[in-house]
């Protein structure tokens, strides 16, 4: 892929945690001539004092704050776009809210890459990892609302077995189908 081609100006990469996305997020930005890795988790983390965190059952204020935390990566990655750069922004967006992150970022073209790993490998690799992730959450419960809430938009990829370079040259050579 190449900035001379039609290529997506936003490519979204999406998953439950330990899905690979950061990895992943930043391996396909170094690969690309003029890129941005946008951590949607970094507006999260800004807040200082008054943060909801998402977690089973956090109420209307973390809801609230964490489509906010979409809507300000949206506003960013479109800032991106428009100074020239193709950009990779990576969060966990399950359910309907990835339909409300599609409208919040209104450069186009626009791809989504849903890292789809099994609840097994996500353990194995949330073991193998300096932060913990999982609290109240289980990888079987962030599972089945990605498989079950999720729209089936753009490339799904099991990535279970799968190095995050094989990953990145899977989604480069299928990008086309990854278009939203």
């Amino acid at each position: 892929m190449s900035q001379a081609d039609d290529g997506p100006k936003v490519i979204i990469v999406t998953g439950i945690m330990a899905a690979g996305k950061s990895t992943v997020a930043q391996a396909l930005a170094e690969r690309l001539p003029r890129s941005v890795h946008l951590r949607g988790d970094t507006f999260r983390r800004v807040i200082v004092n008054g943060r909801a965190e998402p977690v089973p059952d956090a109420g209307p204020e973390a809801e609230e704050q964490l489509d906010l935390r979409y809507r300000i990566a949206g506003k960013v990655a479109d800032e991106y776009a428009a100074a020239g750069f193709t950009v990779v922004v990576q969060d966990i967006i399950l359910g309907p809210a990835l339909g409300d992150m599609l409208k919040y970022v209104t450069s186009r073209p626009v791809a989504v890459v849903v890292l789809a790993p099994s609840p097994d490998a996500v353990r194995r690799r949330e073991a193998g990892r300096a932060k913990s992730g999982y609290g109240e959450w289980t990888p079987e419960m962030l599972d089945a609302d990605l498989r079950a809430e999720t729209p089936r938009i753009g490339l799904w990829l099991d990535t279970s077995d799968q190095e995050p370079a094989k990953t990145v040259d899977e989604i480069i050579s299928r990008l086309d189908e990854a278009l939203a």
